[in-house]
């Protein structure tokens, strides 16, 4: 029985060399792509924009006629005013009444003629963006105080309609 078992024991050890790890096994802990999270990497600040001049003179000039058009605006809104006044709680029909409705007819001209001048900022603001260059601050502060003036002209003609009777 020895002579058997010599071959078995022979065949039992070869196939033990032959599962042998010499490397040992691999380590369970996380791999470094593993650890890497899932959150959108953050993104720089933007570069400060560059000075452009020849944007500054474009905004100066939309901003300038801005300025015309809104004392224009101002004007023609006092005496609106004035006129709506005069015609508080008369008939409607009456020479006064007419006389206040054709001044917010005028007063309404006025504030389109202002919105024609924010449209050059409004063009200024699409090329820059068409091109993919970064937000320009002085455009961006004439685009926001050209709007609020325009909703402030809105505001102030509605107040003078309502002083009057409606036809």
């Amino acid at each position: 029985m020895t002579r058997r078992s010599l071959p078995l024991a022979a065949l039992t050890v070869m196939l033990a060399g032959c599962s042998a790890d010499t490397t040992g096994y691999p380590s369970l802990a996380p791999r470094p792509a593993e650890t890497i999270g899932f959150e959108e990497p953050s993104t720089p600040p933007p570069a400060p924009p560059r000075a452009d001049p020849a944007l500054d003179a474009r905004i100066a000039s939309a901003t300038t006629a801005q300025a015309s058009a809104a004392r224009a605006f101002d004007a023609g809104a006092t005496r609106a005013e004035a006129l709506a006044t005069a015609a508080r709680g008369v008939a409607v029909g009456s020479d006064r009444w007419l006389d206040a409705q054709a001044a917010l007819a005028e007063l309404d001209s006025l504030r389109a003629a202002y919105g024609d001048t924010i449209a050059p900022l409004e063009d200024l603001a699409a090329e820059r963006a068409a091109a993919l260059q970064p937000a320009y601050p002085a455009l961006d502060q004439a685009l926001e105080a050209a709007r609020a003036t325009s909703a402030a002209q809105t505001r102030r003609i509605d107040a003078i309609a309502a002083m009057l009777k409606p036809a």
